[in-house]
């Protein structure tokens, strides 16, 4: 099994370095990482919710014939920490192959030392986000 991808893994030993008191800073740097996607985009297709974010949240994974991995995320702007967690996936895993995101760690934002930052519910919705992205890679590899 492949590691996890460098860029993500770059990621995550910087906020887990950080001092706690910028940590949140950081994590909201992430939020503007993602475009916000028009509401007739073509792209909304074939999306999924992720129920467990406090905020209507949707994406999508695609494997290319390459088999790299290509998100699109949906998240409104005023849910900033929620944005942040796509932003971080979005940064992390461009370029990854379905192996790379299939190892990333499931406590990959325990991981970051983001449970000591934010909410377990919000922690709990950005596991999601990475649980769903994962299954929808393992469903196109068959």
């Amino acid at each position: 099994m492949s590691a996890m991808p460098a860029r993500l893994a770059e990621i995550v030993d910087e906020f887990a370095a950080a001092p706690r008191d910028v940590v949140l800073e950081m994590l909201l740097e992430y939020a503007d990482v993602i475009p916000q996607l028009p509401p007739d985009a073509p792209e909304r297709e074939g999306m999924e919710q992720v129920p467990e974010c406090q905020t209507a949240f949707f994406l999508r994974a695609r494997v290319t014939p390459e088999k790299t991995v290509e998100t699109i995320f949906d998240c409104p702007p005023e849910a900033p920490t929620t944005r942040a967690f796509a932003g971080i996936l979005a940064e992390g895993l461009t370029g990854a192959t379905a192996d790379e995101v299939l190892a990333v760690p499931d406590d990959l934002y325990q991981r970051m030392g983001l449970a000591q930052a934010i909410s377990p519910l919000r922690v709990r919705g950005g596991t999601a986000i990475l649980a769903r992205l994962k299954r929808q890679v393992r469903e196109q590899l068959g």
